[in-house]
């Protein structure tokens, strides 16, 4: 038991949880001394002072203790956590920004059935694969999914785009139908010195008829969009603002690299990108 004291509100928390199931601290007592039995480890029993003092907000309780209020009291392990400002929830954000020297396989596997993230599970009727788009615009409905791996993500508050499947701008660096994130704060082109074209910043540009994903350059009051060598696009020009206007530099990128049929050298549209 931790001596430190919480913040009251965790105790206050507690205690309302208990009572809304109509249980006594002398009933906490009963139950998790049969947890503590099942256990074999008394550290999970919790007398009915204990419980009072927690209550109170004298004692943190450990996390033995924390796992039999869990139990008893049928609420998540985090959600318990987090009253005492510990986010377990997050912590696969933590684990995805933190680096370590060697390569590794991630496990995820025990956060996945015990956080969400909203995702979109609906799309507007108008909505077209084809398309490149801004995902807050064409989301008919977000829902909580458990994809503990993915708790980093706030798809909601955040700018995320859509490259759509005829879009082959910047392929084969960025592929039709991944997903973008996008830092709305950076909508100046950058005149930082870059080596290799992974360096190169890449930005998503709002134009009169949809959008596109790509290298840009200003020039005389034009913003010229620059695709890859490889993707066989054309460079194009457009008046700014008035014709494109940068919604921001993209900063992440989620994709597949491998699909069912891989396009062949000159098979890539050469239509104007969406």
């Amino acid at each position: 038991m931790d001596a430190r004291k919480p913040s009251p509100s965790a105790g206050e928390r507690l205690k309302a949880l208990r009572e809304s199931l109509g249980l006594t601290t002398r009933d906490v007592e009963e139950k998790s001394q049969g947890i503590a039995e099942d256990r074999h480890n008394q550290e999970y029993h919790i007398s009915h002072a204990w419980v009072t003092d927690i209550e109170n907000g004298k004692f943190t309780p450990s996390i033995y203790k924390l796992q039999t209020l869990s139990a008893i009291y049928n609420r998540r392990f985090t959600e318990l956590t987090s009253y005492y400002g510990v986010p377990v929830g997050e912590l696969s954000r933590y684990r995805t920004s933190i680096g370590v020297p060697k390569t590794h396989l991630l496990d995820i596997g025990s956060d996945l059935e015990t956080e969400n993230v909203s995702l979109p599970t609906q799309f507007k009727p108008e909505f077209r694969l084809e398309k490149t788009n801004l995902l807050a615009r064409v989301v008919e409905k977000w829902d909580q999914i458990p994809v503990g791996f993915l708790q980093h993500l706030d798809l909601r508050r955040s700018v995320y785009g859509y490259i759509g499947l005829e879009d082959y701008t910047l392929f084969p660096l960025i592929r039709p139908g991944s997903l973008v994130e996008i830092d709305a704060n950076q909508r100046k082109i950058s005149t930082e010195k870059w080596n290799t074209e992974f360096d190169r910043p890449i930005y998503f540009v709002e134009l009169r008829n949809g959008y596109v994903c790509s290298w840009c350059q200003l020039d005389r009051g034009q913003l010229i969009v620059i695709p890859h060598p490889h993707s066989h696009q054309d460079v194009r020009r457009f008046d700014h603002p008035t014709q494109a206007e940068i919604v921001g530099r993209v900063t992440g990128v989620a994709m597949r690299i491998v699909s069912e049929k891989e396009p062949e050298a000159g098979e890539h549209s050469t239509s104007t990108s969406r």
